[in-house]
C-alpha cells in the first residue's frame, strides 16, 4: 500500500553532491547556468587557484557589490537597481548587473536613487553589519570603492569550490 512504508533517503551520489553544491552557488549569486559555466572556464584559464579565481569573479560582479555594500536587501533587488540604471560606475551610468568591478573603481547611486525607501531602509537595517574587507563603503555619500580583488575569506557562503570545479570538469 502506498504511503505505509517508511521513507528511506538514499545516499547522495558523487554526481549529486557536486550538482547540489553547484546549484547552491548558482542560486546564491543569482547567475544563470551559462554565466556560471563561462565564469568557471575563465577561472580555469586564470593563474593560481581556480576556486579563488571563481569566488573573486562572482564577488566582484556589480550586483553583488551593491548588495554587499548594504544598498539593497537581496542580490535580485541589487540586480534590479543596477538594471534600471540607478548605479554609476566611475561617474558613468551602468545597467549591466554582471559587469565585473576592479580595484580602484568607484560605484555610486544616482541622486534620485538615494531617496528610494528600499535603499534607505537597507542602510538603516544593516547599519553596523560587517562590510567585506575589499570594499570601502561610504553610506552617507552613497558610494562604494573597490579596494582590492575579493578573496575566498570574503564570501558569505560556505561552498566547497572544488566540488563546483569538479562538476564542470566532467
Amino acid at each position: 500500500m502506498p504511503g505505509v512504508h517508511p521513507f528511506r533517503r538514499q545516499k547522495l551520489s558523487e554526481y549529486g553532491l557536486r550538482l547540489r553544491e553547484k546549484q547552491r552557488l548558482r542560486v546564491n549569486f543569482g547567475v544563470t547556468e551559462r554565466q556560471l559555466r563561462n565564469l568557471v572556464q575563465r577561472a580555469k584559464a586564470a593563474r593560481g587557484d581556480t576556486g579563488v579565481a571563481l569566488i573573486s569573479m562572482l564577488e566582484s560582479r556589480l550586483d553583488n557589490v551593491v548588495f554587499r555594500a548594504c544598498f539593497a536587501p537581496t542580490i535580485p533587488a541589487a540586480r534590479q537597481l543596477v538594471a534600471h540604471g540607478h548605479v554609476l560606475v566611475d561617474g558613468k551610468k551602468c545597467d549591466i548587473p554582471s559587469r565585473r568591478i576592479t580595484a580602484g573603481q568607484r560605484i555610486e547611486l544616482r541622486p534620485n536613487a538615494r531617496k528610494f525607501k528600499i535603499v534607505l531602509d537597507c542602510l538603516e537595517y544593516f547599519r553596523g553589519e560587517p562590510i567585506p574587507s575589499f570594499l570601502d563603503v561610504q553610506p552617507n555619500d552613497f558610494t562604494i570603492g573597490m579596494l582590492s580583488a575579493p578573496g575566498r575569506e570574503d564570501t558569505l557562503m560556505d561552498v566547497d569550490m572544488n566540488l563546483v570545479i569538479e562538476f564542470y570538469s566532467r
